[in-house]
C-alpha cells in the first residue's frame, strides 16, 4: 500500500507532497522541504560514488529504494531529473508500476497546463483525484 507520495524537482524542491491514509504522520510544511532537499542531496551522492563502471549511455539512478524497520521509500527518476519519492509498506516490493503511472499523471495534469510554470508547487484538482484512484487500485 503506497501511504505518502512526494515529488521533487531537479533542483531538489519540493513541488508536491500528499499523504494518501493515516498511517503516516503529516509533515509539516518545512519538514517536508527539508526532507526534499536532503534526500535529493543523498541522492545525487550516491549516483556519483557508485562503484558501478560508468557508461556514456548509462547513468547511475542513484538511490531506488530505502528500508527501515517499517517502511520503504521507493524513488522513481524521470529522465529530466523529477524524483516521485512513495512511502509504502514493507510488503510492497515494487512500486515502479505505479511510480511510472503517477509520471503520465504528472504529465498529463500538470506539464500539459499551459499555466504551470516548471519547478513550481503542483496545485492541480485533477491531478490530486487520479492520484487518489490510482493509489486506491
Amino acid at each position: 500500500m503506497i501511504h505518502a507520495l512526494f515529488i521533487i524537482n531537479r533542483s531538489g524542491g519540493l513541488i508536491y507532497s500528499r499523504n494518501f491514509t493515516q498511517q503516516v504522520a503529516q509533515l509539516s510544511s518545512n519538514e517536508a522541504l527539508i526532507f526534499a532537499g536532503t534526500f535529493h542531496g543523498i541522492h545525487a551522492l550516491a549516483s556519483r560514488i557508485s562503484p558501478a563502471p560508468k557508461r556514456d549511455s548509462v547513468r547511475d539512478m542513484g538511490i531506488q529504494s530505502i528500508d527501515t524497520k517499517n517502511f520503504r521509500m521507493h524513488c522513481f527518476q524521470t529522465p529530466t531529473g523529477i524524483k516521485f519519492i512513495a512511502v509504502t509498506d514493507l510488503q510492497q516490493a515494487k512500486v515502479t508500476a505505479a511510480l511510472n503511472k503517477m509520471y503520465v499523471l504528472y504529465c498529463d495534469y500538470a506539464l500539459k497546463n499551459p499555466f504551470y510554470n516548471l519547478e513550481m508547487p503542483v496545485r492541480s484538482e485533477m491531478f490530486d483525484a487520479k492520484l487518489q484512484q490510482l493509489v486506491a487500485q
